[in-house]
């Protein structure tokens, strides 16, 4: 007879237990832990959490998730702004009385430098300049069309010292306008700093052209009208050289800064302060505005001075909103249509060109250096 087995003799044969292996599930050792660190009951068995399904989205034919795509990225134009952006708000305002002190070094600099060459030629620069005063005083009759001197320091502020600063400022000009646009480019766009060879460039060659538009047309004619004025009641005009260079010295600076309209005009576009359609609209009180500074400006009451006055100042500031008006093309990435206007341009030369050959030619006129360059 067969003894008897053992009840767990027995129950190990019928079902073996595997021997345990470790490591192979960590998920077992961390819930068979508490966190308290007491072992679990043998007989407990650990709840593990169901694991989320992955995304259902189907990829084509294999069923598995797009990746997700990565945010896009800014246009390098706007990072380098922000970055610029951020290098100008860092800028403190000791940098900035900085920055101003060293331009302003190097205007006086420049400015300097021409008043040095500017006393090599002061003598031939006094008689360009009195040249005026000569034309308008023999024009009147008089026999000694020669300025007075009143003072013995006169002559030699005058020509000497006042003279060679008037001409140096104008020498200087676009080394100055230069200085006060790398003053403002810092606080300016990548972009927007192109405009520095426009800007110079127009600001100094609208500066220049204002003070000859003083010296031939504008001094010319209110000088020979001032001192004309009492040429029938017995008054003999003598001139003096600190009043008649201080009247020059207001005319010339006065019309050259006048000049500058444009650049006016095209820095509040740019700043975007105003509009073309703005200022087209508003037309009519510029004109106003214009004519009254005319009027203060021009230094004779007659209307024919204070036409030659307020006429080009209202050409020019329709320059300056037709330049804000490029300028607003540039922005929305637009086109002027050059070629039509330069041929409606042609179209209207030649008519004028016709009309004075005509006139040349059938009915007797000449050109004359004056206004209306015509004369029979």
């Amino acid at each position: 007879m067969a003894s008897p087995q053992d009840p767990d003799q027995a129950q190990g044969e019928t079902s073996p237990t595997p021997p345990a292996e470790h490591d192979t599930n960590p998920s077992e050792d961390y819930y068979g832990d508490d966190s308290y660190g007491e072992p679990a009951t043998s007989g407990a068995v650990a709840e593990v959490p169901p694991e989320e399904p992955p995304p259902t989205a189907v990829d084509g034919a294999e069923g598995t998730a797009p990746p997700a795509a990565p945010p896009p990225a800014p246009p390098a134009g706007e990072a380098e702004e922000d970055q610029e952006e951020g290098r100008m708000l860092r800028m403190s305002f000791l940098d900035h009385l900085e920055e101003l002190r060293s331009r302003i070094l190097k205007c006086l600099a420049g400015i300097g430098v021409a008043f040095l060459l500017s006393l090599i030629f002061a003598n031939d620069l006094w008689l360009i300049v009195s040249e005026p005063a000569t034309a308008a005083l023999q024009q009147l009759g008089v026999k000694d069309p020669r300025l007075a001197q009143i003072t013995p320091m006169e002559v030699f502020q005058t020509v000497w010292i006042k003279l060679p600063m008037l001409t140096a400022i104008f020498l200087a000009s676009p080394w100055v306008l230069y200085q006060v646009w790398a003053f403002i480019a810092p606080g300016l766009y990548r972009r927007e700093r192109h405009w520095a060879g426009p800007f110079v460039l127009c600001s100094a060659g609208l500066f220049i052209l204002g003070g000859l538009f003083a010296y031939f047309v504008a001094f010319r004619y209110g000088l020979t009208f001032l001192l004309g004025i009492g040429r029938d009641i017995r008054i003999q005009p003598i001139v003096s050289v600190t009043e008649y260079f201080d009247l020059f010295v207001n005319v010339t600076l006065g019309v050259g800064l006048v000049f500058e309209l444009p650049i006016l005009v095209f820095f509040l576009t740019l700043l975007r302060i105003v509009t073309p359609r703005f200022l087209i609209r508003n037309s009519r009180y510029a004109i106003l505005v214009i004519v009254l500074l005319a009027a203060l400006a021009t230094p004779t009451p007659d209307v024919f001075n204070l036409m030659l006055f307020s006429v080009p100042m209202v050409l020019l500031y329709f320059v300056g909103v037709f330049a804000s008006y490029l300028l607003v093309l540039h922005r929305e990435e637009r086109r002027f249509p050059w070629r039509q206007v330069l041929y409606v341009v042609f179209v209207i030369l030649a008519a004028i060109a016709g009309l004075v050959y005509l006139a040349i030619t059938r009915y007797g006129y000449r050109p004359a250096p004056h206004w209306p360059f015509l004369t029979r």
